[in-house]
Order: structure tokens, then sequence, then C-alpha cells
């Protein structure tokens, strides 16, 4: 080994001890004809002392050093100086009096330095990933994702859980988002689907008997991007057979109180509160509520019926809904302009027709554009109704129900960021229970006539007292579908899935997929189902969204080692890129666009090789 200890290793204990560090250097300081080096490497740093001692070729050879060197040091652990321990590093009380210095490889010049406080431009970190994930942070958040991962794999082996791995390559079943799709050079003209989820294969672990299955699962979607979302992400999935949703919900439940506290250190509380789809969409206009902060929507439909406002009127007349938020104290933070900006801001992002707004002033009267339009009582019933107190901002959504959630839930989110109600220490997790079976798609169907879409995916299952609704009233009902939710996202998402075939053949039919085609993408599924399938279901936590929010920040690529750009794209490999013809011919595919002339030379080169 060219070390014996780390750069974050050594205390005062280890004084007089002689070591071999390697690292990279962080800096390099010259006080008085005494050389220091700050060593680096992912357990921390050592102050390295050099003095002339050391002889002049060695001691020239170290100040020829610049950041990012990798080097060697042979040396003893000595106490600093009174006066200069640094407090800021857990070896701040020692330093290595250095005796040889070896220099392992030479860097070129950096585009930026790991270790200094300004971070570079993401395009810029991504390009030179290899010096992005030197940065103390980056070091720190993959560490924490290795710690979750390992506290994942623990609790499902002491419940009896068994670890299953299952294919990469399967069949494409586009139900879902996009699929990945991998051509087959033994069977031409036919594809492969790189995984959305194990989902299927899962299923088939239960009617084979292994009743407690889970998998740190890669997984591909083909799908617009967002700072959440990644084409390729990775997933810890779990399936339970003999079991209820209660079952997978107190399972998972036990997880998040053991990542809690060994990962984080902060006890938890458990059962983790449960809240209704629909309470959910009423109180806070999304399945996924941020619940570390107030400002619920509050219906005003049935008051906006009785008012002579027009445009509240004839919205609620018309089968819409009139509804608000209150942003507490906020009256004076945004001006007309502000407010112009927000408006302008829902009509962009929401496709809505506007807000509108009140304030109340120091006298507990509504002042604001529409306040005209509303008799003294009508406005003393709306402030009533938003409990409305002096410098509160009131703001209004008329559309349709699944409008209104959208911009509620919208202004809702960035007010609190930008009145800073949001603690950010606070880890505020919930339950959202009984969703939809289904949606209904105007867009799609024959003829574009619309039909019914799964809000999960076509194996969940209908609550039992709702399966007559399969023939009657599909549009009612519920989902034994449950998801998981911290501070505003979903983190995990789950149903008990179907295993009766005659139910299956339903939903399928429901979702306006021809017998033909059933037996197309999901026939050894059904052929399975008819072989005596257990009750079962299942989940999947997000374990890159997971970490993101367990490190405290707010994108997804800072949480995986090597990422994707907003179009899918790998800046330092440079992936996705053209291939050669040949391959291509071997693939027996032709491409649509222009061949970039790079790949002549492609060509060339794979003939070299062969």
């Amino acid at each position: 080994m060219l070390r014996n200890a780390t750069c974050g290793q050594l205390r005062s204990e280890n004084q007089g001890r002689t070591v071999a560090l390697a690292g990279w250097v962080d800096s390099l300081r010259d006080h008085s004809g005494v050389l220091f080096v700050n060593l680096r490497d992912r357990y921390g740093i050592t102050q390295i002392t050099i003095t002339p001692s050391v002889g002049e070729e060695m001691f020239e050879l170290v100040r020829s050093l610049r950041n990012e060197d990798v080097i060697r040091v042979v040396g003893t652990v000595q106490p600093r100086p009174v006066g200069i321990v640094n407090t800021k590093i857990a070896t701040g009380e020692i330093e290595v009096k250095a005796s040889e210095v070896v220099v392992l490889n030479r860097t070129a010049v950096v585009p930026f330095l790991p270790g200094a406080p300004e971070i570079p431009s993401e395009e810029t970190r991504l390009k030179y990933r290899y010096l992005d994930l030197r940065r103390p942070q980056m070091q720190k958040t993959l560490e924490l994702r290795h710690r979750i991962t390992k506290v994942m794999r623990d609790y499902f082996d002491e419940h009896d859980f068994l670890e299953v791995e299952t294919p990469m390559l399967g069949k494409s079943t586009p139900e879902g988002a996009r699929d990945y799709l991998v051509p087959s050079r033994v069977n031409p003209g036919t594809f492969y689907a790189l995984p959305q989820s194990p989902q299927l294969y899962k299923q088939i672990l239960m009617i084979a008997g292994y009743d407690r299955y889970v998998q740190i699962a890669r997984c591909f979607r083909d799908e617009d991007l967002r700072a959440d979302r990644q084409p390729e992400f990775t997933q810890l999935d779990l399936e339970m057979s003999f079991v209820e949703m209660d079952d997978i919900i107190d399972m998972v439940s036990g997880l998040v109180q053991r990542l809690m506290k060994e990962v984080l250190g902060r006890d938890m509380p458990l059962p983790i509160p449960r809240m209704e789809y629909a309470e959910a969409m009423e109180r806070f206009g999304h399945d996924a509520p941020d619940l570390r902060f107030g400002m619920e929507l509050v219906d005003l439909t049935e008051l906006a019926k009785t008012v002579d406002f027009r445009v509240f009127r004839s919205v609620a007349e018309s089968g819409g809904r009139v509804r608000a938020i209150n942003a507490p104290g906020a009256a004076e933070r945004y001006s007309r302009k502000d407010i112009d900006g927000l408006n302008q801001w829902v009509i962009e992002h929401f496709g809505a027709k506007g807000i509108a707004w009140l304030k109340v002033d120091p006298d507990g009267r509504l002042a604001g554009p529409i306040a005209k339009n509303f008799k003294p009582e009508e406005l003393e019933r709306i402030k009533e109704k938003l409990e409305a107190k002096p410098g509160d901002f009131l703001l209004f959504s008329a559309d349709a129900f699944e409008t209104t959630c959208k911009v509620l839930n919208g202004l809702r989110r960035r007010l609190a960021s930008e009145l800073k109600l949001i603690d950010p220490n606070e880890m505020n997790f919930c339950w959202i229970v009984h969703f939809p079976m289904f949606a209904w798609d105007e867009e799609d169907g024959v003829a574009g006539g619309g039909r019914y879409v799964a809000m999960h995916h076509p194996f969940t299952a209908p609550r039992t007292e709702d399966v007559p609704l399969l023939d009657s009233d599909p549009g009612k009902l519920k989902a034994q579908a449950y998801d998981l939710v911290l501070n505003g996202f979903e983190v995990g998402g789950g149903t008990i899935r179907i295993h009766d075939g005659t139910i299956q053949h339903k939903v399928f039919e429901l979702l306006g997929l021809a017998e033909e085609t059933c037996r197309s993408m999901f026939g050894f599924l059904l052929d399975a189902l008819s072989f005596g399938a257990p009750p079962h279901g299942g989940i999947a936590l997000g374990l890159d969204r997971l970490v993101m929010l367990f490190a405290g920040l707010d994108n997804i690529r800072d949480c995986i080692a090597f990422p994707k750009t907003a179009k899918a794209a790998d800046l330092m490999t440079g992936a996705p890129s053209p291939v050669a013809e040949k391959q291509l011919e071997e693939l027996a595919i032709k491409t649509a666009t222009i061949q970039n002339v790079t790949l002549k030379n492609a060509d060339a080169d794979l003939e070299k090789k062969e």
C-alpha cells in the first residue's frame, strides 16, 4: 500500500507516529521559507509541513507543485503550534512533518479547483465530472447514498426478503412512458426494451412463490427531464405476497424510521400520517403536498354563485371552481409589478386565464382591483372563509378544478419559498392513499374520442368494495394505491396488484387494449396469473430523489455520480453519439437523419480493429 493512513484519520493521539499519506494537493503555501501543503483525499484534509531539512532538491520539488497534483508523503505526526489549530477540519490539531515527498502524477491546468468555495457552472461540472466528484460536497453526498442503500439492504435482510436481479433486456410494453429500445443483432428487426421498472418480473416472482423480493434496481424512461428526473435512475423495488395495503405501508414506514435514525440521527415516531388522495387535491391541489407550511387551498365556489362579480359567478355556475390561498403577512412583500409577474407566470406555466387578488389593509379592509365588484358583506364573507388578517395577501383562481389545482399549488410552493415559510431542516413524510383507478384522456382513444388511462399502471387492483364499479361506473373506482411523500416530493409509489385474471382482463378492456394486443404485450403475465397467483403488492422508492432530500439538495444530478443533462446527454463522454454505418448494418437499421461525416472515420477505425 502506498499509504497507511488517510487524510481524515489522524488526531492528536497519533503524535509521534510515522505515517505515509497519499492524495491530491488542495493548496500550497510558503511562509517564511516553510512550505505547507493541504493534502486531500475523500476522507478529509491533512496539513503537511515541509522544511528545508528535507534537502534542496525535495524542497524545490514541493515548491513546484500545483493544485491537484497527486503526491505521496512520508512523515511524522506532530501537534500544530499553539495558536494555529484549525477547528474547521477534523485533523486540525495536528500536522505531518514530511521527510519524503514523491510526485505520483502531475496534473494539467484544471478548469476549476474542487476545493474552492466557488462552484462552476453545471455544464462545466458535468463535462469535467472527474474533477467535480472530488468536491467534498459531492463525496459526502455519495457517501450518504451508500449509507442509505446499506441500511435498506440490512433492513430487508432482517425481514426475510431475497434480493433477486431481474433482466435489463426485456419486452417493450409501451402503455406507460416511452421505452428505451435496444436492437437485436441475432434477431434482425426486433428490439428489447430497457426496463422502466421490474414490475412484471417481480409479479412473476410472487407467482413463483418468492414471497418477499427486493432489489436496488436500475430503470430507464425516455421522457422529458427536469431537476428531479433522469433518463436512467435507481429505485428500491420490493414486492410481498399474502399482504394488504397496510402491510406494505407498515413495512416501508419501518424502513423510513430506520433511515431517519441511522442516516440522519433523528427519531421519527410512527405511524406516518395518511391522507386520502381526494383530500390532498382539495387542500393542497397536488397529490404530493408539501406539509411543512400552511397556506392551504380554500374553496369559494358556493359563495361565488351568489356574488355579482361575473367572472367568479359564471365559472361557479358552469361547473368550474373558485378557490384561493392566503399568503400571511405578504401584502407589503408583493408590489403591483410583482403580482403582474405572478399572473404572467401562471398563464405561461399552467395554461390558466390568470389570477385575481386582494390585500388586507391595516384597517382590515380588502383592497385590490376586484374589490369594487363585491358588496361589503361579500368581502367580509371572503375574509372570513380565508381567515384573513391585516397584511395578508389573497390570491384567487377561477377555472376548471384541475387548472385551479395547478395554479394554486404552484403559487403556494413559490410563495412559500419566496416568503421563507419552509424550515429546510424539517423532514415531513405523508402517505397519500386511495388514488382514482383511472383518469380520462380526452385526446386519446379511437378517433380521438377519449379513453381511460391507468393512474398508476394497468396491474393495479381496485379496492375490494369497488370491484362492481368495473362494470357499472369505472370512473368512480378507487385503487389500492399509495404514494410516500416527503417535503412535497413523491419518493415512492406502490399498489396492491391484480391477482385475478378475470379482473385483469376487464381492466385491459377498459383501457382500450384489444385482446390481441393484450396477448402480444402481456400474454406471459396472463398465463402466469392462471397458475395460482397469490394476493400480492409492492412499492418502489426513488433512491436518487430520496438521497437528494436527505442531503438537503434541490437537484437530483448532484446525487448521481454520472448523471445526464436536461437533454439526456453525458457531457463528459459525449453520449449519445453517432455510430459507424457498419454497426448499423449489423443491426439491420437505417437512420432517417443525415449521418455526420465523422461516421466515415468511425467505419475506418472499425475496419482497422478487425
